[in-house]
């Protein structure tokens, strides 16, 4: 084992998990990272489903009894059509019909995003994007609830998630953007992003198991992923939390600025 590599998986699977949750672009620091490391090792895209994978488990944990509740409830209302079922069993639905677009992009556009995930200046601009899009809600509370969300609102918010498709746009800061922006409260549009992300990276994880499973992996390797994955999920759950308390007290600014200064850095000096 190379001590030194392992680091560097280490590394990335923290920078993975940090950035993961918040609306900085868990792709855009990858590719960053990447960059400044020059490690041809590091262009591993079946490390990158193991992290992914990592911050799904995290994500998965932190909200397993909304999706218990959910799962319940929809199959529930299915089987006895019973009212108190119902505002869950349309809230699955909303999150399938959000979904939907942002699917149908990354199976179409997938060849030139990922020709795009090679350029660092694309990074940067997409996180002065970002910062632009969380100034314009930083002050934004809105009134509705979960029971509140309609179909138009489901399908706007999952437009935003396929901007966030390219990297530098935060997939959370996109879709937290288009909730709020909808008029839904800060707790809500936190929650139904977070709801999103689950299909979205389950889908991802699948696609991305196909092509590694068709790879010759070496055992050492099966080391540097399973770390990297380890951290990534254990960071991912306390950023995750983190950022959860920043939403709740109204804290985006903080997010802008730094989106703001990593761009500008990485235009000029990468």
């Amino acid at each position: 084992m190379n001590f030194v590599i392992l680091l560097k998986f280490l590394l990335l699977g923290a920078i993975q998990g940090f950035t993961e949750p918040i609306p900085v672009s868990s792709s855009g620091h990858l590719i960053i990272f990447k960059h400044l490391l020059n490690d041809q090792v590091m262009n591993d895209l079946n490390f990158e489903i193991f992290v992914n994978f990592g911050s799904l488990l995290a994500i998965l944990w932190i909200f397993r009894k909304d999706i218990s509740i959910l799962i319940k409830d929809f199959f529930s209302y299915i089987t006895t059509k019973e009212k108190k079922y119902e505002v869950n069993f349309k809230y699955c639905w909303l999150i399938i019909l959000a979904t939907i677009p942002a699917g149908i992009a990354g199976l179409l556009f997938k060849d030139k995003i990922e020709m795009m995930l090679s350029n660092v200046k694309v990074v940067g601009v997409a996180l002065l994007i970002t910062a632009l899009f969380l100034f314009i809600i930083k002050d934004l509370k809105g009134k509705k609830s979960e029971e509140k969300i309609t179909v138009k609102n489901a399908l706007i918010i999952g437009f935003y998630q396929v901007i966030a498709l390219f990297p530098g746009i935060s997939r959370s800061g996109a879709t937290l953007v288009g909730g709020m922006q909808q008029g839904l409260k800060r707790e809500t549009a936190f929650k139904f992003s977070f709801m999103l992300y689950i299909p979205i990276s389950l889908a991802t994880m699948l696609l991305g198991i196909k092509d590694f499973i068709t790879s010759n992996v070496d055992s050492i390797m099966w080391v540097y992923y399973l770390s990297g994955m380890l951290i990534s999920t254990i960071i991912t759950y306390f950023s995750t939390k983190w950022f959860r308390y920043l939403v709740r007290e109204g804290k985006l600014i903080y997010f802008v600025y730094y989106c703001i200064l990593a761009g500008i850095s990485v235009i000029l000096f990468l």
